[in-house]
């Protein structure tokens, strides 16, 4: 064999220059390896099959604050994720198959399941046009923070509301909204909130802001959180009060396909008994720089915008008929004054409260 002096190491030292050859010579030359160049070796490729990119992996594998015990754990939730997508995308395939055989009609929501997507890979690539750190928001979710240094956002798309003053570490399954991350952002991780790759007790605080209604199982995503952050802040949204349904003029008069949206969610008060929280509104301002889905409430020209709508994940799941008929009518009420004249009380508001919850243990 020839002599390897100093090869592996130099072979390792660069994750993003890694490609198949070197990986293969790397390979080869595996008896002249150190342990640590293996227990290297071993997170590239691991991290690769995974799918990652070279870049990510760069990150990943020189990342100080993480030993081999973590990249482990890492690994391992990565790959009970992926077990469990692929066994979910078998039974949606199976679910489609047997509602395509007795004629039923297929929802866009589970035709996304069936290829595995998930949504916010589907709508992602929207969200850098009008989904943006909203100043009045930030302040009241950064004011929960307190003085917490060491920060994880879980579900942190591509990146709003992460603070740059302190040490953050981002959590985000999708790779569509990973990519969309601005370059020097917080380095972020692909996991799922349900599956935390960290220790106990690794940062002083954990965020997630909303994204909890996207979780396979909010409340197991929270205790997650809870288990690796001594502080918990979340902004998510409150079913519980008596009609909150009509709270917002467009679920009320032009989308009642919302309701249904949220029918399984959990519970304000079940979230908040879970991580020991407690809770208060966070009120959208008028002109919200964030384009979510309540941001328009005194601008409803907004809602006819494709790019607007793009953005959030409300109207891929009550599918294109919904959809189409909730613009028609508005446009409609908008040109004939109808709007107008139905939500005068609207006018001179500068903030009004459409259900966001700040939750903070």
């Amino acid at each position: 064999m020839p002599a390897a002096s100093g090869q592996p190491s130099e072979v390792l030292r660069t994750p993003d220059a890694i490609d198949q050859a070197s990986l293969n010579q790397a390979i080869a030359l595996y008896r002249a390896y150190s342990a640590g160049d293996v227990e290297r070796l071993r997170e590239v490729l691991a991290y690769r099959r995974l799918g990652f990119g070279l870049r990510e992996v760069a990150e990943l594998v020189d990342d100080p604050s993480t030993d081999a015990v973590a990249h482990l754990r890492r690994l391992r939730g990565l790959l009970l994720e992926r077990r469990d997508g692929d066994a979910a995308m078998v039974t949606a395939i199976d679910r489609e198959l047997d509602a395509r055989a007795k004629g039923q009609k297929v929802t866009p929501q589970e035709q996304l399941e069936v290829l595995g997507a998930r949504l916010y890979d589907a709508i992602g690539d929207a969200y850098t046009a009008t989904r943006r750190t909203e100043p009045r928001i930030a302040a009241q979710i950064w004011d929960a923070l307190g003085d917490a240094q060491m920060v994880l956002n879980v579900g942190a798309g591509t990146g709003s509301y992460e603070p740059a003053d302190r040490n953050v570490t981002a959590v985000e399954p999708s790779a569509v909204m990973r990519g969309q991350r601005p370059a020097g952002s917080a380095p972020c991780v692909a996991a799922a909130a349900e599956s935390l790759p960290f220790e106990d007790q690794s940062f002083d605080v954990a965020m997630a802001v909303s994204t909890v209604h996207h979780w396979g199982d909010p409340l197991a995503g929270l205790r997650e959180m809870r288990r690796v952050a001594r502080r918990v802040v979340v902004v998510t949204f409150d079913t519980d009060e008596p009609g909150w349904q009509d709270r917002f003029w467009l679920t009320r008069d032009y989308l009642p396909e919302f309701t249904a949206v949220l029918a399984d969610f959990r519970s304000l008060a079940g979230m908040a008994d879970a991580i020991g929280a407690r809770a208060e509104p966070v009120p959208i301002p008028w002109n919200c720089a964030d384009g979510l889905f309540e941001a328009y409430w005194r601008r409803p020209g907004a809602y006819l915008e494709d790019h607007v709508r793009r953005a959030m994940s409300v109207w891929t799941r009550v599918g294109p008929e919904a959809e189409q008929r909730a613009v028609r009518s508005l446009n409609h009420d908008l040109e004939s004054g109808r709007w107008t004249e139905h939500n005068s009380d609207l006018t001179d508001l500068d903030a009004a409260d459409r259900g966001l919850r700040l939750l903070v243990a």
